[in-house]
């Protein structure tokens, strides 16, 4: 089917200065995509010497920092790192070994007065300076109390993450997350609760999910159930990218009018319509629905927000309110804004092996006056709006994590798995790319950005 007919209305949302069409193939060099990235070795040692070294990576939630002695681990390609609230309210950041004889100091996110290592007993402060050791006056080169301090990382926050950097000389945070800070300040991320949480071991390369969420060419064939409620077509969704190599996909949250749901089958938007006392029945016909039916929904949310209990739609603008910029931050993280939900999406390589990674899964609800209970999205369940804890499980083929089985992630990774087969086969030699593709290979150009030496 080609474009539709009918006149889709154009919001009056301004677009970053720095915003690039992410469907535009005039923008690219043409880097060839080889299956070797995805399985060598030897290129995975280039992406740890000059690209995971000079990033930032998120540590874990601001909200699991709330006191003085609170603090998270993540551990990173045989890295461990601390960051920990400090007593003045910041927080920092620490490689977790201690300086007498390298044992690791913890070994899960806690709460803690001083870091006690339980090999000599050597303590130290929060702010990684040693505090007490046995027998200090049995060092010929002096106390090392005062004098030797934690390996420091800089750390610092936003959008109520925890975030991190190996490197002392790469761009600070803001500057490498930009333009997002400015474009995302009308969401309040820091009051998102993180309502289910995942770690899953899947065998395959760590890029799959970074390229897969820099497309919606899939969709269709992947995910049957989400044009009915998201419309994802290439000429109603707005594809952006950034020099940086931040990229997202702007989805209207409305039916795709080229995907229609067998007559009479209940539809998904109708429930949305109502839920803001719109009529899904007073419109004469489907097209109509869709697109009139996603403006009035609008319209509802701007004027009965309060009432309803959305305080977090207060500073929204009219795309905020209804619709879903899927946003890829580089290299391997991804943010699904929705209305009322966050979902985090996180691969991460395994240290020993590049066909194999770990992909975090974090479900976040905003707070609605009233509402106990928000949807997991990906579960489809109804859960408590309260932080919970993550959980570490193999994706086994897809039974690893049976709440999600069907689900838009789901599927993601069922695909992917069977994907690395393809990578490390003699038959392929490169991508052959829709133009609404073309944010796939950009991700690649500047992934060669950090391996050459242009970035980073």
């Amino acid at each position: 089917m080609n474009k539709p007919s009918i006149e889709i209305p154009i919001l009056n949302i301004p677009v970053h200065p720095d915003t690039m069409d992410g469907r535009d193939p005039s923008l690219l060099r043409g880097d060839p995509v080889t299956g070797d990235r995805y399985y060598s070795e030897e290129f995975a040692q280039k992406e740890w010497d000059h690209m995971w070294t000079k990033i930032w990576h998120v540590a874990g939630r601001l909200v699991d920092l709330e006191q003085p002695g609170d603090f998270v681990v993540h551990d990173f390609m045989g890295q461990s790192v601390i960051c920990a609230k400090q007593k003045d309210g910041s927080v920092r950041s620490f490689y977790n070994v201690c300086q007498h004889r390298a044992l690791r100091l913890v070994e899960e996110s806690a709460s803690v007065k001083d870091f006690h290592c339980r090999y000599h007993g050597w303590v130290w402060g929060l702010d990684g300076v040693l505090k007490s050791v046995h027998d200090p006056e049995n060092f010929s080169q002096g106390d090392p109390c005062g004098k030797l301090r934690l390996k420091e990382l800089r750390c610092d926050t936003w959008g109520g993450f925890v975030w991190y950097s190996f490197s002392d000389d790469s761009p600070g945070l803001m500057d490498f997350l930009h333009p997002l800070p400015e474009i995302y300040k009308n969401y309040p991320m820091e009051t998102a609760v993180r309502i289910y949480a995942r770690k899953i071991r899947l065998n395959t390369n760590w890029k799959f999910a970074t390229v897969n969420f820099s497309e919606s060419y899939h969709t269709r064939t992947a995910h049957p159930q989400v044009p009915p409620w998201i419309d994802q077509d290439y000429w109603s969704a707005r594809s952006e990218i950034w020099p940086n190599g931040h990229g997202r996909t702007v989805q209207p949250m409305r039916p795709s009018l080229r995907d229609r749901l067998p007559e009479g089958e209940p539809h998904p938007f109708d429930d949305i319509l109502r839920m803001w006392d719109i009529d899904p029945g007073g419109y004469p016909d489907f097209d109509t629905k869709a697109i009139q039916g996603w403006m009035d929904l609008k319209a509802a949310k701007r004027r009965a927000w309060k009432e309803k209990g959305y305080l977090h739609y207060e500073h929204m603008n009219e795309e905020e309110l209804t619709d879903s910029p899927h946003t890829v931050i580089f290299p391997n993280v991804t943010i699904s804004f929705l209305p009322d939900n966050l979902i985090f999406f996180r691969t991460e390589p395994d240290p020993k092996d590049p066909s194999k990674c770990t992909f975090d899964l974090w479900c976040m609800a905003f707070p609605v006056a009233g509402q106990s209970e928000a949807h997991g999205i990906m579960t489809q369940d109804l859960l408590p709006v309260q932080e919970c804890e993550a959980q570490t499980c193999d994706f086994s083929g897809g039974a690893g994590i049976p709440e999600i089985v069907d689900s838009i992630v789901w599927q993601d990774m069922m695909l992917a798995e069977a994907q690395q087969n393809g990578w490390e086969s003699q038959g392929f030699s490169d991508y052959y790319l829709a133009d609404q593709e073309a944010r796939v290979r950009y991700f690649h150009e500047v992934l060669n950005d950090y391996l050459e030496g242009r970035k980073g």
